[in-house]
């Protein structure tokens, strides 16, 4: 290409920042860091997959997010998800669960299994579940405020059942820092939010050494407005925390850091996408190794969900969801990801129907079975655009990472409400850029239909009578319980978290003795308080 030609061509930038070369060579590959980096699969620094033969010896874990009204509905959708060929399960809890508060609280009134399925006691669990092997299918719990008790239910659940819980596999979400950023599903302020993530980490250590307790969200910091590039370096400062944590407390990484896992965004541009997953293996496994000092391969590992980002799905013309699912579910494979989900195509208006959830299964089965992204490891490596883009991305995490310490570290910047305000402005910037047609939108900025209808998309109906059978239940399980059992395992809970210890053994033993969310959340609120969000100008 001569420079006339080159000197015409509209600069690209992508999402995070770096400038797109209309042509790479080798040459770029090496300004860029070269290949020092790239190693081998399944060996350190991991950029091209935490495993030597990846999918050729077994393909993505296919976790679908379920979850609404009450736990025996959830039950008969986990069961015809896992009769289609899903190989996880990912649960959904509505908006009172995981902020704490009982179906019968005023505060829940309308939102009872609306979003989520509704959980108040040890009950709903043993529900949900039943018929389930959990050592056939692992289950990831979509839980944060409230993860301590739910993760006590579990655990107590498959153990009533006779699991090993020494044995048992699944995940928490429980990454409270991003409820600050994202989502908003926090209960108590940010230290003592940070203790409850530690209590958890440390007690799955000793009890459930198998289990993961916290699965770091980049995916809902991304969805709030965080580029690519924040998306990872954001959660790995978070991830950092919550090992500083644990590890003051006498622990060494090896004894939890290959239980943590994290949960990622995917939508926009393929090769950014594709690239932000590569360095971020890489990135990930040098903190470990050189900033703890890792010595277990495995705690070096960035075990993630890539899930297809809701944030990237449209209203309108909601059938070309289907296709942009497609293209997140590639990238996912191509990314090396070790559990895939898929966000359904009506997604935007609704919680899926059996059908559309469908489609995003096959979709994931389809690139196993017919487009041969299990046959070869790390395909694009080797790519020199990948490749340097790979090297980019990875100096600007690095260069995000400094800067956030250099502000005083992830936790004051979020308790300041710092974070929040910048991806807050970034999301407005990207909404004007949609809006004025700056950043394309296939079917919203451009290319639409402005005299076609649009098909229809089936709503999922809300039942009122759902809230009333699970108040009822939850009535029903107090009425049979042992009062004094509960009031004596409440006190435990109040009593150890004002002593400063680990109060996941007294909440294991009130979730056994039938205690409620909101019951066990009032008796950790006397102790730490509640959140208040700053406000920045």
């Amino acid at each position: 290409m001569n420079d006339r030609a080159k000197d015409e061509l509209k600069p690209i930038t992508n999402e995070s920042g770096i400038e797109v070369k209309p042509l790479y060579t080798a040459v770029d590959v090496e300004k860029s860091g070269g290949l020092s980096m790239l190693g081998q699969p399944g060996e350190y620094p991991f950029t091209r997959g935490i495993h030597r033969l990846m999918y050729r010896k077994q393909p993505w874990t296919m976790r679908q997010y379920a979850g609404f009204g009450n736990p025996a509905d959830t039950n008969k959708r986990f069961k015809y998800l896992i009769a289609n060929g899903q190989t996880g399960l990912n649960v959904a809890f509505d908006l009172p669960t995981q902020i704490g508060l009982d179906s019968d609280d005023p505060l829940a009134e309308g939102e009872i299994g609306r979003v989520g399925m509704s959980v108040d006691t040890l009950r709903d669990f043993e529900v949900a579940f039943d018929g389930i092997d959990l050592n056939k299918i692992t289950v990831s719990l979509t839980i944060n405020g409230s993860a301590a008790i739910l993760i006590a239910m579990y655990l107590a659940m498959a153990e009533k059942r006779g699991y090993d819980v020494k044995k048992l596999r699944g995940t928490a979400q429980n990454d409270i820092l991003k409820e600050f950023v994202g989502r908003g599903t926090w209960i108590y302020p940010v230290e003592p939010s940070i203790r409850l993530v530690g209590d958890t980490i440390e007690y799955c250590a000793e009890h459930a050494p198998k289990y993961s307790p916290v699965s770091v969200c980049g995916y809902h910091i991304r969805e709030s407005g965080a580029n690519p590039a924040q998306e990872m370096a954001y959660a790995f400062c978070i991830a950092r925390a919550y090992a500083d944590e644990v590890i003051q407390r006498g622990l060494h990484v090896d004894e939890f850091a290959g239980r943590l896992s994290y949960n990622f965004n995917i939508f926009g541009n393929l090769f950014e996408q594709v690239a932000k997953f590569r360095a971020g293996r890489s990135l990930w496994a040098q903190i470990m190794k050189e900033e703890y000092g890792a010595q277990n391969p495995g705690s070096m590992w960035l075990r993630m969900i890539a899930a297809g980002g809701g944030g990237g799905l449209t209203f309108e013309q909601p059938e070309l969801n289907i296709v942009r699912g497609a293209y997140y579910a590639l990238i996912s494979a191509l990314s090396g990801t070790q559990t895939m989900a898929l966000c359904s195509y009506d997604e935007a208006y609704t919680i899926p129907t059996e059908y559309s959830a469908r489609i995003s299964l096959r979709t994931m089965q389809l690139l196993i079975e017919e487009m041969g992204l299990t046959e070869t490891v790390d395909p694009l490596g080797g790519s020199w655009y990948v490749e340097t883009l790979t090297n980019q991305m990875r100096d600007k995490m690095v260069e995000i990472m400094k800067e956030t310490d250099a502000r005083g570290g992830i936790v004051q910047l979020i308790a300041e409400g710092a974070i929040q305000s910048q991806v807050s402005a970034q999301a407005y910037r990207m909404q004007r850029d949609i809006e004025t047609g700056k950043f394309p939108k296939v079917g919203v900025n451009c290319y639409r239909n402005e005299t076609e209808e649009e098909h229809p998309v089936a709503f999922h109906p809300y039942k009122e009578e759902d809230a009333q059978v699970q108040v009822e239940s939850l009535n029903d399980v107090r009425r049979t319980r042992d009062a004094n059992a509960v009031a004596a395992a409440l006190e435990r809970v109040s009593t150890d978290a004002r002593a400063g210890a680990n109060v996941m053994p007294a909440i294991v033993a009130a979730v056994k003795a039938y205690a409620s969310v909101g019951e066990i959340t009032k008796e950790l609120v006397k102790v730490f308080g509640r959140y208040r969000e700053p406000i920045r100008f």
